[in-house]
């Protein structure tokens, strides 16, 4: 029963995740990004606040160390990742699939700063194939081969191309954020973590917003209001508590596969709701990322696998 449940809580967050993407682009319509973006965690960390008092052990940070895993949090996996990603969707030629599938570039760009941090663990040759893949899967997405073939790189500067390489410091931002507050493993609670790196990373972007002169306003229309609704609830407070119980339960590997299964959630879900279209190079640029992503966790990933496999024997 337990195995159908991790099944069923891992199959709720790629839904949850992966519409998101669905669903900025939709609220994007409507609402200046950055604006956009801060609204979504003003809401978002009220709620993670009220869940936090309600049953976390600790509901503030309270050493220095503790403080400073939170402003790396606010600073990096909230405000950076969030700005870059929003205002990187607005650009006309990013479809929300494509913006999932760079996202998707997410747990090899963290090995890769992992390997940067602690330099004494190194990449075997695997490892750095896998890396590449990573970078050609997104490099196929920002450059596609109709424009080498043609021979014009200067349609690297058109709209698609500069919405994708923001959505890319996004991905990193939010991979670095990763290393760092792991690094600092503080014993913090992730959801007082989470609650607190909410707060300041949406003071943050409402900062940022008033500083890039964006319109303050949202209008009381059921797609604005429903978009943000949906970002603040279901993908920020309810997929982060899905996301800590998970990582829990299965540990760091097999919770980021849910990076792989989210883009194809945004393909059917933008191909329904936005019509769309999921094109050969975005899937192709998909493939090659998972696959970096495979070489770089292979023994991980087989661990894991033989871990799953054992327990079937053991349950029959």
């Amino acid at each position: 029963m337990s195995r159908y449940r991790d099944a069923l809580l891992f199959c709720a967050l790629a839904v949850a995740w992966g519409s998101a993407f669905v669903a900025i682009k939709a609220g994007l319509e409507h609402v200046a990004p950055v604006f956009f973006a801060a609204l979504r965690y003003d809401l978002a960390a009220v709620l993670m606040f009220g869940y936090v008092a309600a049953r976390a052990d600790r509901w503030r940070p309270r050493t220095r160390r503790e403080w400073l895993t939170v402003a790396v949090g606010a600073a990096l996996l909230i405000a950076a990742y969030h700005a870059f990603l929003f205002v990187g969707e607005a650009r006309p030629g990013v479809t929300a699939a494509a913006a999932a599938v760079v996202v998707s570039l997410s747990p090899v760009l963290t090995t890769a700063f992992g390997r940067v941090v602690l330099p004494d663990d190194r990449l075997s040759a695997l490892g750095a194939l896998g890396l590449c893949c990573g970078f050609v899967g997104v490099t196929i997405i920002v450059v596609p081969p109709t424009v080498v073939t043609a021979g014009d790189l200067s349609a690297i500067l058109d709209s698609n191309a500069v919405g994708t390489l923001l959505v890319l410091c996004a991905t990193a931002a939010f991979a670095l954020g990763s290393v760092l507050t792991e690094r600092l493993d503080t014993g913090l609670p992730p959801a007082t973590m989470e609650a607190w790196s909410m707060l300041l990373g949406a003071l943050s972007l409402n900062a940022a917003s008033l500083a890039l002169g964006e319109p303050q306003t949202i209008p009381l229309t059921v797609d604005a209001l429903g978009a943000l609704a949906y970002l603040s609830v279901v993908a920020s407070a309810f997929g982060f508590l899905l996301y800590f119980d998970l990582h829990e339960r299965l540990g760091s590997v097999e919770v980021n596969l849910v990076s792989y299964a989210a883009p194809i959630v945004a393909a059917l879900v933008g191909w329904w709701l936005l019509g769309e279209s999921l094109d050969l190079t975005t899937a192709l640029g998909f493939l090659i990322v998972f696959a970096g992503f495979c070489l770089l966790k292979r023994r991980a990933l087989y661990a894991e696998v033989t871990r799953l496999d054992g327990r079937g024997r053991r349950a029959d």
